[in-house]
């Protein structure tokens, strides 16, 4: 029978525990006790598992053998009698854009503690072409003295969650699947197919599965960063962006990408890993790295428009009031990481401007420890607010839309503004036109 550890329960590892659960024993295993202790309380703050689901597979520490349930822990030695590791840990970039896999390396190195002889190991974490058997491999057979292939085998079935959509969801997506050999591929596979509603892709090797992987948000940066350049060239010449995209849009096969700030764990990340990946083989990736410089100089762009225009309404730059509603990287959901409206807001606090972040879905504390910012508390990144909330209490020179959740369609925008020269900027594109100064 398998008994699955999963390594790192953030907002892929833990909707895979919990649907494993319900027909596998199953180990959570996190670094993190906080987090670990407010999952066994049933609470997760990344809003991926609804808190009955959570508890309904979750099993006590007490219990010694289980046929089915949760058990989650903070002690690797929990997962010792696991005989299928999945590794779910972040795989994310250092301050010079490129691959940090210390997460991924740690989390082999516990993986190679306890795997023993006919064990499998699957990663989900996004990688570049080889770093499953290249990097990871290694470190789990130095660590256990075992041999790849001969005593253990190896697995790579890229995570596919969506933060924040509850209709493709990890059982409706079709997930792709990969196995070291194919044997090991169809156990895989057949183990995946036990959870999923619309089945898998059997890749032809683990590589071939890491590229399918990385390709598909390296895709989608591009696609961003081809209407991100339209903004800025349309921006010159006075034209609305999103009229042109609605326009070209009427025809059968247009693809109607919007502008905006490309963050998030995946999107403004994996690019950097395939870009890597190409230069280390003597290929420099000449439209992919243009594509990130786009994307990347966009928050520059956002803080110049907006002071532009305050300028031109007759504003003093130096301690005006700006307003940023959102840090989270996108809609409707919690997640924080590699946001780029933060750095909308440095750039604006670089012209002198004073400025106030607003999001009730965002935990402020995360935010303080990530980005060092605070922002203006609400009772529950949950909350229903239909207008301003009584804890905005200022009014600003400036309102920066950074985010389009659903809270901030009906704000009470004209108790924010400071006298009829305030400025309204829309990232999002989601107000209407003669209502806003500017949109990208």
């Amino acid at each position: 029978m398998h008994k699955i550890a999963i390594l790192g329960l953030g907002y892929v590892g833990l909707p895979l525990a919990v649907e494993f659960a319900k027909k596998f024993p199953v180990i959570g295993f996190d670094i993190n006790s906080t987090r670990v202790d407010e999952l066994r309380n049933g609470l997760d703050k990344t809003l991926e598992v609804e808190k009955a689901d959570l508890n309904s597979v979750l099993i006590d520490t007490a219990q010694a053998s289980f046929s089915n349930g949760l058990l989650i822990s903070d002690k690797s030695k929990d997962i010792a009698n696991a005989n299928i590791y999945i590794v779910t840990v972040p795989t994310p970039i250092d301050e010079y854009k490129r691959p940090d896999l210390c997460p991924l390396l740690g989390a082999s190195k516990i993986v190679g503690q306890y795997i023993k002889k006919n064990d499998i190991v699957i990663y989900e974490s996004t990688v570049y072409p080889g770093a499953t058997e290249e990097d990871c491999i290694p470190v789990i057979e130095e660590v256990s003295g075992l041999k790849f292939n001969t005593d253990f085998f190896a697995g790579y079935s890229p995570e596919r969650i969506n933060p924040g959509d509850k209709v493709n969801t990890l059982k409706t997506i079709k997930k792709v699947t990969s196995g070291s050999t194919p044997e090991i591929a169809n156990v895989i596979d057949g183990l995946y197919n036990e959870i999923l509603i619309n089945g898998t892709f059997k890749a032809t090797s683990i590589k071939v599965a890491e590229a399918s992987k990385v390709i598909e948000n390296a895709q989608r940066d591009l696609n961003i960063s081809f209407v991100n350049e339209l903004a800025l060239i349309f921006d010159r010449l006075g034209i609305d962006t999103n009229d042109v995209i609605e326009a070209a849009g009427s025809k059968w096969n247009f693809l109607k990408f919007k502008p905006g700030l490309v963050g998030g764990h995946c999107i403004g990340v994996d690019p950097y890993y395939l870009a890597f990946k190409a230069e280390s083989v003597g290929y420099y990736p000449q439209v992919i790295r243009s594509g990130r410089r786009v994307n990347d100089f966009m928050p520059n762009f956002v803080a110049d428009k907006v002071v532009k225009l305050m300028i031109k309404k007759g504003q003093k730059i130096l301690h005006s009031k700006v307003l940023v509603l959102g840090i989270t990287f996108k809609e409707n959901c919690p997640d924080i990481r590699n946001t780029k409206v933060v750095d909308v807001v440095h750039e604006l606090e670089k012209f002198g401007c004073d400025v106030d972040i607003y999001d009730p879905w965002a935990d402020p504390v995360e935010v303080k420890k990530e980005y060092d910012l605070d922002i203006i508390p609400v009772v529950s990144h949950q909350s229903q607010i239909t207008n301003n909330d009584s804890l905005i209490t200022n009014s600003y020179n400036a309102i920066v839309l950074a985010v389009s959740h659903d809270q901030f369609k009906n704000f009470e925008y004209p108790k924010l503004k400071k006298g009829s020269n305030t400025v309204i900027f829309d990232i999002k594109g989601v107000l209407p036109t003669d209502f806003v100064d500017s949109k990208l």
